[in-house]
């Protein structure tokens, strides 16, 4: 393209995007109206992609703490719809994991970096007269601190001889440290749980909240203590780490073999466990996210399209009020070209400057919802793009036919329309 056709084009579309501000300057109340749809939809998806963004890094973050290599063994556990009938017989048909089966496991399994044993109910834990309750007692081998990715905060965690001998010592989180032992050091101190008294040998780095519920409020004890005072029938899970990320489908597949042949379980019969890693969960919050996302790009299309329709009609509106303008533009020698792009980056700078505000609304309503609740909303910087873009774009589509109206006017008849 020659330099002066460059030149000109460029001084078109600046030309077109101040008369597009001015308009909008001009008629405040008329540009918000015009621009309603196109400000909506653009909240709605950027409002939802910052949802599923934050909540994505949630996930990833906070949820699973199993890392890629990790699963897990449980009596049952549930992933989808629910099923009542199925929940009632997966509770009938399957047992209760027992320790026999982890140390079958422990001393079988060849594909597993680490493996541990871990039995948790809700107690009553008390010091020095204060009392909480609903504290998540977690009975366990000396390796799950590391395997679940808890981290030492001062002392050290529950030892292997202290599991062998039943030592009567806990490794507490954040909140009981806070809650008994604020400004003191709690090393050497003791806590009571259900009235038994426990030495506390180490505390734990905060991990922080799931969805408002704090991830600090336990007490890890050896796992042979919590069975010699709550007994070795409920609860207990196998806890597992796959020698590599690329192993775990083939060290998940073993544990699976190793378990259905200790229980006896014929070809033809179901699995009376479950065997879940991370991506299990990240997989369940993908399917959750699809139909958001599938619900969120419907309610955005039927706002684009109204928001379009609205901004066609303004423009038609606009070719009829600067008919006489177009006559005089064409007799000084503006070719249909110029009309028809000036028309078409007015509508576009109108739609995108709507994409502008549906931006901001939703950054607000992102940093709002973030600070006051429990809800983890980040919002993506290609989100923004894409809203403006987008916006821009349904302007563009939409403001084709106004655009062409007014390219074809004839000059000689647009003259003779009075101002």
């Amino acid at each position: 393209m020659p330099k002066t056709s460059q030149l000109r084009l460029a001084a078109s579309f600046w030309e077109a995007t101040r008369i597009a501000l001015d308009s909008l300057r001009k008629s405040k109340l008329r540009s918000f109206l015009t621009l309603l749809g196109i400000i909506l939809a653009t909240t709605t998806l950027i409002a939802v992609t910052a949802l599923i963004h934050g909540m994505n890094l949630y996930i990833a973050e906070k949820v699973s703490n199993m890392g890629s290599d990790g699963f897990r063994v449980v009596r049952m556990a549930w992933f989808g719809p629910f099923d009542p009938k199925k929940f009632l017989e997966m509770q009938r048909r399957n047992p209760q994991i027992r320790p026999d089966e982890f140390e079958f496991v422990k001393e079988k399994a060849a594909l597993l970096k680490d493996v541990g044993m871990m039995a948790q109910r809700s107690a009553r834990v008390s010091s020095h007269g204060d009392s909480v309750l609903g504290v998540d007692i977690e009975g366990v081998t000396d390796n799950i601190p590391a395997i679940n990715n808890v981290q030492v905060e001062s002392g050290r965690a529950v030892s292997y001889e202290e599991v062998r001998r039943h030592a009567a010592v806990a490794f507490i989180g954040n909140d009981i440290r806070e809650r008994f032992f604020a400004g003191r050091d709690p090393l050497g101190k003791t806590v009571e749980i259900e009235g038994l008294p426990y030495e506390v040998v180490g505390t734990a780095k905060s991990l922080g909240s799931v969805f408002g519920n704090s991830q600090d409020n336990f007490v890890m004890i050896p796992i042979e203590s919590y069975f010699k005072t709550y007994g070795s029938h409920n609860g207990i899970r196998i806890i597992a780490k796959a020698k590599a990320q690329d192993k775990l489908a083939e060290a998940q597949d073993e544990v699976r073999v190793l378990l259905r042949s200790y229980r006896h379980l014929g070809p033809g019969q179901d699995d009376n466990f479950t065997i879940f890693a991370s991506e299990t969960i990240v997989n369940l919050w993908d399917r959750l996210t699809a139909t958001i996302s599938g619900m969120a790009v419907g309610i955005v299309s039927v706002f684009m399209i109204v928001g379009g329709i609205v901004i066609m009609n303004i423009m038609l509106a606009v070719v009829t009020e600067r008919t006489h303008e177009i006559g005089i533009r064409k007799s000084l020698g503006a070719r249909r070209r110029d009309i028809l792009n000036q028309y078409l980056v007015e509508s576009s700078v109108l739609s995108a400057v709507g994409g502008l505000a549906g931006v901001g609304i939703a950054w607000l309503v992102a940093v709002a919802v973030r600070s006051f609740t429990s809800v983890p909303m980040a919002l993506p910087w290609s989100s923004v793009f894409i809203g403006v873009g987008l916006s821009a774009t349904v302007g563009l589509f939409f403001g084709i036919y106004p655009a062409q109206r007014a390219a074809k006017l004839d000059p000689i008849e647009a003259l003779r329309v009075e101002r």
